[in-house]
């Protein structure tokens, strides 16, 4: 039986990952340099460490990766504080419909710790959960599991006894290594078919995950 939902931040709740892209080929456009869609989608769901490595390969070792980081989160920032927090269709329902049936909520993500507070606390959707897990906090980032079995542990929830959401085929494959059913719904990039066989199923927004999750339990 599921008691409790592990969410993923960006992609899944929150609408910022085409955002992040734009800022990144901004950056890069000053630079007289690019990032392709498909590099991009290489390094979602990463832990910093990954991502990094990852641009420092395509770039060069010289490549001012923390000044990149730093620039895109404040120019990521100064449109959240402009037009405020972009969340995905179907969240606010489905948190409603989970705290009013007593589900354990847990936001796990790579972001780290000072960003995810805020960007939460920004969405307004702080309250619905009871705890967070962030790449900071970890020493094993996805496709380890490591960041949704300590969620778990927080939770006091066995594996089986949680549900992980998630958008990226690298937090799909650390939920299926943890032995924790995932559904993904997917952002930027569906996943492949390696990654789809991972998944309890591929829903198309939030509204198809709450439809399942009620299904679910009703066949309990």
């Amino acid at each position: 039986m599921i008691q409790a939902v592990i969410f993923d931040m960006d992609g899944l709740m929150i609408d910022s990952e085409r955002v992040t892209y734009e800022c990144f080929r901004k950056y890069l456009k000053d630079k007289d340099m690019e990032m392709t869609e498909e590099f991009y989608k290489t390094l979602l769901g990463q832990t910093i460490k990954v991502c990094k490595q990852k641009v420092l390969d395509q770039y060069g070792k010289d490549f001012p990766y923390e000044d990149c980081v730093k620039q895109v989160h404040e120019m990521l920032d100064e449109q959240l504080l402009i037009k405020g927090v972009p969340i995905k269709k179907g969240l606010i329902d489905l948190l409603h419909y989970l705290k009013e049936n007593h589900y354990k909520l847990m936001v796990a993500t790579s972001s780290e710790r000072s960003r995810v507070d805020k960007i939460l606390e920004k969405a307004g959707i702080s309250e619905f959960f009871d705890d967070s897990i962030c790449g900071d906090e970890v020493e094993n980032g996805k496709p380890d599991p490591e960041v949704f079995l300590k969620g778990c542990e927080k939770l006091g929830v066995k594996v089986n006894e949680a549900l992980v959401l998630e958008d990226s085929e690298a937090g799909i494959q650390a939920a299926f290594n943890g032995g924790i059913k995932v559904i993904c719904v997917p952002d930027m990039k569906y996943p492949e078919e390696k990654y789809k066989k991972m998944t309890t199923m591929v829903c198309d927004d939030l509204f198809e995950v709450k439809t399942y999750i009620k299904g679910y339990c009703q066949c309990k």
